[in-house]
């Protein structure tokens, strides 16, 4: 068999596993959103290096849910986390992802395919790089755009105000999952941001 025999053997496995795990998982990623990120990975996959996790962000969903999924793909199982969005895609706090932006300094949140890249240290402690591959968020690095814990992302804060806080456009996360995300997401790994 070839490689892109074999590649596209893979991936035809790979999204049998995970939709046939995502309809039994307790986790709400739906099926359409989780294809587009499917096709995503296929898309991008000369600029993708690790196969094994997806992080996909259904932005169609309030913040006061947990939207942030690390999808495994080699079982299929699935992992949800509480992610913020930009204060721009959301000028109005109502916890609702009005609209995305790309745009320099518009604090908003890009949808579209991103590759993790390294970690650092800096404002918001422990974070993960990320580069926009689509059109849509290719401002990514260049906008500072990563994932980073935060203060304002946390089940006591929804339980204080109904919502999450707001990001400058980041996938902010809890303190407390910053540690998995991370280790599920490291470099080289996509992140699908959307509305289902």
């Amino acid at each position: 068999m070839s490689l892109a025999g074999a590649s596209s053997a893979v991936l035809a496995r790979t999204r049998a596993l995970v939709q046939a795990a995502t309809a039994a998982a307790t986790a709400s990623l739906r099926p359409g959103l989780l294809q587009r990120a499917l096709d995503a990975l296929d898309r991008h996959r000369d600029s993708i290096d690790h196969r094994d996790f997806i992080g996909v962000a259904d932005f169609s969903l309030p913040s006061r849910t947990p939207r942030l999924y690390l999808v495994n793909l080699s079982d299929g199982s699935v992992r949800s986390h509480l992610v913020a969005h930009g204060r721009g895609s959301d000028p109005s706090h109502t916890g609702w992802l009005e609209r995305f932006s790309n745009e320099p300094h518009s604090n908003a949140t890009s949808a579209g395919a991103y590759r993790t890249g390294s970690t650092y240290v800096g404002g918001h402690g422990h974070s993960l790089r990320l580069d926009g591959l689509d059109p849509t968020n290719n401002n990514a690095a260049s906008r500072a755009i990563v994932v980073h814990g935060a203060w304002y992302v946390s089940t006591a804060m929804v339980d204080r105000s109904g919502m999450l806080g707001r990001s400058q456009g980041c996938l902010a996360v809890a303190e407390s999952s910053l540690g998995e995300v991370i280790s599920k997401l490291g470099a080289g790994r996509l992140i699908y941001a959307d509305k289902a």
